[in-house]
């Protein structure tokens, strides 16, 4: 009993590793470059905001498994910082077949679809004060 314990207890660290998420950006040609900014001041926003900015480029997600919204939140707000801005504009949240897994002989295979989830947001630095939104 006490073995099955602790068997238990060691996989519970894998199954929380299960789960991550992968980012990364690209400036846009022309856009102003800035010096990174702090990613705890990063907002994250689900419309474009009227007060003027620029847009400095697109910041992607592909959390794998089942992440938390903190750490997708988080990977947002780091990419978003490393291009110098103020707020990230989501523009893209869609879960869509990726691909299929065949498992089986091959006379009686099963198929199983594969999904994947992608974000993407624009990042933005607005111009003069910060907005206080």
């Amino acid at each position: 009993m006490k073995k099955l314990a602790v068997a238990t207890l060691s996989l519970v660290p894998l199954c929380l590793a299960c789960s991550s998420v992968s980012a990364s950006s690209e400036r846009f040609l022309g856009a102003p470059a800035f010096a990174p900014s702090n990613p705890a001041s990063v907002a994250i926003l689900h419309r474009e905001p009227r007060k003027p900015h620029d847009r400095l480029g697109h910041v992607y997600i592909e959390p794998s498994g089942s992440p938390p919204v903190e750490e997708m939140e988080q990977a947002i707000r780091t990419e978003t910082a490393k291009l110098g801005g103020d707020a990230a504009v989501i523009v893209f949240d869609r879960t869509r077949r990726i691909g299929r897994i065949y498992e089986g002989p091959w006379w009686d295979p099963r198929v199983y679809p594969v999904y994947g989830r992608k974000i993407i947001a624009v990042a933005i630095r607005y111009r003069g004060e910060r907005e206080r939104d």
